[in-house]
């Protein structure tokens, strides 16, 4: 095997790799074949060491892909997967392009954390390689995280996070010798945020609006109660999403669309939506000053960021009112609703109100059955005739549930 080519690709018995270096250590990979073969860590810095691992990693993979009888050798700890390398290699797969099936920011970030508690436990029980991990070794992490006070489905998730890692490790030629792990797991439902009533509501939006200083939190107040919007599509709105002559809310998710100055908005569902300005959001709309490219702004006359709203929020909103909705004890009541909790509101107050599940559906972006939504058309006059016949407010806006507005 040549040795000046290290840095080239190198032809062994079976295989042709890319043998280089990151920091101190030599890797292979082997990405290039007809069967992908993955990168796999030499765990060497000696460069005559890493040919010669490299032949034994050409040799092993030959055996696992059927090109050569025998038993693969054994898998000696130089050649070993160590959990930050496998770690490593999985979070820069799903860094990858959301079009190659990268995931969002998000999830990245829960990821993270499963790992950031993972990895350190891993290691303080004396595993250090991720062919350790197994079925086993997860229900015992599983036993310390809810040790620690972690709910079903955040154990739930975390696991499932690692046994993806684990099958996607094998898969791409990572974990040679590896099995896939089967965990049989229990779905929970998670607690439900707080569910607002039109009174509740209402005496919201009437506190906010009897403090000056409070009166841009009572305009978010209605945008949310009235649209079922989430907290980020809300402070995101831009008065070029707003239709006020046909009485229509855009929301378009920009993923797929070029960078420009301003950020793409990217919506959770993924696929842009429409939703028709009932009565109370329209007469906040048309109050509000165009100021800014953004609809919704803070104090200073500024964008607004979610978590500030959310702090606000609280704060000034949920704190001094608590004491006049109190709850039952062990139940969620007022003092636990936040920005979410409009959202299942206006759910909620749709369907008291007898609009279909589609139409709900297609107003706040849920996804439904695929065959349903190829059948089902909503069409404008019917979307808007619905939200005419809606009051979410409970009469804050001087309209009484028995009453439909007509435009």
């Amino acid at each position: 095997m040549p040795k000046k080519l290290i840095n080239k690709l190198i032809r062994c018995v079976h295989f042709t790799w890319r043998m280089y270096r990151r920091g101190e250590t030599w890797y292979a990979d082997g990405r290039s074949n007809a069967i992908r073969l993955g990168r796999h860590s030499l765990d060497t810095s000696d460069r005559e060491e890493a040919l010669q691992r490299l032949t034994l990693l050409d040799e092993r993979c030959a055996v696992k892909h059927g090109l050569i009888e025998g038993p693969c050798r054994p898998v000696e700890p130089h050649v070993r997967l160590k959990l930050e390398e496998g770690r490593a290699l999985y979070e820069q797969h799903i860094s990858r392009p959301r079009v190659l099936g990268g995931v969002a920011p998000a999830t990245k970030k829960r990821y993270r954390t499963t790992f950031n508690g993972f990895v350190p436990w891993a290691v303080k029980e004396g595993l250090n390689y991720f062919d350790q991990v197994n079925k086993h070794v997860l229900n015992r992490f599983a036993a310390h995280l809810e040790s620690r006070g972690r709910t079903s489905k955040t154990i739930m998730n975390e696991l499932t996070t690692l046994v993806q890692c684990v099958r996607w490790l094998i898969e791409e030629g990572s974990l040679p010798n590896g099995e896939p792990i089967t965990l049989k797991l229990r779905k929970f439902e998670s607690q439900r945020s707080y569910c607002y009533i039109p009174q509740e509501v209402a005496a919201m939006v009437a506190h906010c609006r009897a403090d000056a200083r409070l009166g841009w939190l009572g305009d978010v107040v209605v945008g949310l109660a009235c649209s079922g919007m989430r907290i980020a599509e809300l402070t995101g709105l831009k008065w070029s999403d707003v239709d006020l002559g046909n009485g229509w809310i855009t929301l378009t998710d920009e993923t797929g669309y070029e960078a420009g100055v301003e950020p793409r908005r990217t919506l959770k569902s993924g696929r842009s939506r429409s939703v028709p300005i009932d009565a109370e959001l329209r007469s906040v709309l048309e109050r509000l000053p165009r100021k800014a490219s953004q609809v919704f702004l803070g104090p200073t006359q500024r964008a607004l960021k979610p978590d500030f709203v959310r702090r606000k929020f609280v704060r000034h909103v949920i704190k001094p009112l608590a004491p006049k909705f109190p709850g039952t004890p062990g139940k969620q009541s007022f003092v636990n609703g936040r920005l979410h909790s409009f959202r299942h509101a206006f759910v909620s107050r749709c369907a008291a109100q007898n609009v279909a599940v589609l139409v709900v559906m297609e107003w706040v972006g849920h996804a439904e059955s695929p065959m349903v939504r190829h059948y089902f058309h909503l069409h404008d006059e019917e979307s808007r005739r619905q939200m005419r016949g809606l009051d979410f407010l409970g009469g804050a806006g001087g309209r009484s549930d028995g009453e439909v507005s007509v435009s």
